[in-house]
Formats: C-alpha cells, sequence, structure tokens
C-alpha cells in the first residue's frame, strides 16, 4: 500500500461487507466535485476487486490503495 493525497472526503466502510462499501461509494460520489478524491475504508477483502472493479464500469479512475491507521483504504478520484 501507497501514501496518497489527502482525500476530499472518507466514507467510514469498516466492519461492512461486500456489496456494501460499494453502495456508499456510488450514491456519495455524485456529490463529490469532479477532479476530488473519495477515500473509502473497507476491510473486507472483497472491497479490493470490487472497488477497482466499479470505477472501471464507471469510468472512474482508481487512484490505489492506501493504509490509513493500519486498515485497508481505497482512493477513487472522480473524473466526469
Amino acid at each position: 500500500m501507497t501514501e496518497l493525497a489527502e482525500p476530499f472526503e472518507t466514507l467510514d466502510c469498516l466492519g461492512q461487507r461486500c456489496p456494501l462499501p460499494v453502495i456508499a461509494l456510488a450514491r456519495r460520489f455524485p456529490s463529490i466535485p469532479v477532479g476530488a478524491v473519495v477515500r473509502v475504508l473497507a476491510d473486507d477483502p472483497a472491497a479490493a476487486v470490487d472497488i477497482p472493479a466499479w470505477c472501471r464500469m464507471r469510468a472512474q479512475q482508481y487512484v490505489g490503495a492506501v493504509s490509513v491507521a493500519g486498515s485497508p483504504a481505497f482512493d477513487v478520484r472522480r473524473l466526469t
């Protein structure tokens, strides 16, 4: 995991199982400014596959995975 820029917003989805982290991201995404990064804290192993797949399907940028206080997190940039 790498250290990336500070996100515009962080969604805490720790303890939530698939598909809840992706649903939370999809619901919040329309109110995020274009160009901004949303960080999704998610400890469900499926999130490491689901979030990048959601980005591909929605033509958004999967920036990468980071560790936040020992928890896995995934950064997504809104492109459109």
